[in-house]
């Protein structure tokens, strides 16, 4: 094996043999877990799907005894269990084909939709395809920022970045709606380099798709319960709201939190499966915490395995972790995992840092990885 490279101060090297061992050894878990998929995985996912279920249908019952506040208070929880639920331990998992191989129509990644206002096929592209290819490349990756907040120093400042934390704020609140505009790529309508019949269709989709969940939540079911009409309406509204801010910080602490590193496109090309690997394991952050604590995440509190193996059954991440991060530690490399509070944390404090002019906000952090790239003569910094 290759022996590891550090200067005292300096940042960690990994030699191409150190990337192709690694890159060997995720396949091999890949492998593994592949062969291992059965009768659990399939019991997981339908357990979960019978308590998203469960919650949601209580959570309507509840509405109807809206009019007193501990009902009220119930139902709005039901609700908002179960629509985290449906966005993340089921939607967003299912919709990166981990359950394709049981060839069940109604998990089936191709034609499953969500209780989200935005269209399922149009997020299969902007984060299966975009995010998940290209994670963390300034110029490809948009999730750098959704194309709103400045979440990286590489990002050039001017002064709008000023409100990046009052930006953050209300995308946080209205977080399915900026997840539905993701895909539209609306900077690039307002610099003019989109057209109309670049984003027709997509319009299209978000329009009916849209259209539904608003009908759904704030017409049908509050007309439901008859003279509850506007309780119910405010039920459900606060319900989607608290899924807003669920999903945000835990996607947030996923992928921007300190520590988490970006790259270029010259970094990046024509990279091999291990350069690949690598750069999804210092490109994402775990969340610690409980069992019940990642069911409610989607697993998404395992960002790092997640983004090594997308297309694994999320329930299999705590299992492969432990061997994750004694990977990173052979070689190395950083593990970044903390608390929710700490990642949250650490994830505001950069958005108020990076409103601030350069002058102010400090130098950026240095490369915490150089990458020894096949092909090249010198290192390149990760």
């Amino acid at each position: 094996m290759a022996m590891l490279t550090e200067t005292p101060a300096g940042p960690v090297v990994l030699s191409r043999e150190q990337i192709e061992e690694i890159g060997a050894a995720l396949d091999e878990i890949r492998a593994r877990v592949t062969d291992d998929l059965g009768e659990r995985d399939r019991e997981y996912i339908y357990s979960i799907i019978k308590a998203q279920r469960g919650f949601e249908v209580a959570g309507r019952g509840l509405m109807y005894l809206g009019f007193l506040p501990p009902f009220w208070l119930a139902g709005v929880a039901a609700l908002s269990v179960s629509k985290i639920l449906d966005n993340m331990e089921i939607g967003h998992n299912v919709m990166h084909g981990q359950y394709d191989w049981m060839r069940e129509p109604g998990l089936n990644s191709r034609v499953f939709e969500w209780d989200t206002v935005c269209p399922a096929d149009q997020w299969r592209h902007s984060h299966n395809y975009m995010h998940h290819t290209f994670t963390n490349i300034h110029g490809m990756d948009r999730d750098i920022g959704y194309g709103i907040l400045r979440v990286d120093e590489a990002q050039p400042w001017n002064p709008l970045r000023l409100g990046n934390p009052l930006y953050a704020f209300f995308l946080m609140l209205a977080f399915e709606w900026g997840v539905m505009g993701h895909d539209l790529e609306v900077e690039n309508i307002v610099q003019g380099k989109r057209k109309w019949p670049d984003v027709k269709a997509l319009l299209k989709g978000q329009i009916r798709k849209a259209g539904r969940q608003v009908l759904k939540d704030y017409v049908v079911f509050p007309a439901l319960t008859g003279p509850l009409f506007l309780s119910t309406l405010a039920g459900n509204f606060t319900a989607n709201i608290v899924r807003n801010l669920w999903t945000f910080s835990i996607i947030f602490c996923g992928h921007f939190p300190s520590g988490v590193q970006t790259f270029s496109e010259q970094e990046c090309a024509e990279e091999t499966q291990g350069e690949w690997y690598v750069r999804q394991m210092l490109g994402s952050a775990n969340i610690d915490g409980s069992r019940l604590f990642h069911i409610m995440s989607g697993n998404l509190s395992h960002q790092i395995e997640h983004h090594l193996f997308p297309d694994l059954p999320a329930n299999r991440y705590p299992e492969i972790a432990p061997e994750v991060k004694a990977l990173c530690e052979k070689h190395g490399l950083p593990y970044n995992t903390g608390s929710f509070s700490k990642q949250i944390g650490s994830v505001w404090a950069k958005l108020f840092k990076l409103a601030l002019p350069p002058v102010l906000a400090g130098k950026p952090q240095p490369a915490g990885v150089i990458v020894v790239r096949r092909g090249q003569d010198s290192e390149v910094g990760v």
